[in-house]
């Protein structure tokens, strides 16, 4: 079976951080251009990640890192159901 290098997950609450899929490597992470609102990547050391700690990104916007795994960051949105993609180079 070929190793998955794509995917979407969605937001489903805002203000409820989910935690990334494991995905290793380098990772592109882009909020989907069709979200209404601001997300948020990181984590704040207590496993969460919110307006005030994260990195923000606009709808559309991307960014790419080197990470052990997206299991490690949290993600959450502004917005109920606005959605993340991530790709995975290599």
């Amino acid at each position: 079976m070929a190793e998955q290098k794509s995917g979407q997950f969605t937001i489903t609450t805002a203000g409820n951080a989910a935690q990334g899929p494991d995905v290793q490597g380098a990772v592109f992470v882009r909020a989907l251009a069709t979200n209404t609102g601001k997300v948020y990547v990181g984590n704040d050391g207590a496993n969460d990640v919110t307006s005030a700690n994260g990195y923000e990104l606009s709808p559309g916007e991307a960014l790419p890192f080197v990470v052990r795994s997206l299991k490690d960051f949290y993600f959450d949105a502004a917005t109920n159901g606005d959605k993340f993609c991530w790709l995975r180079a290599g």
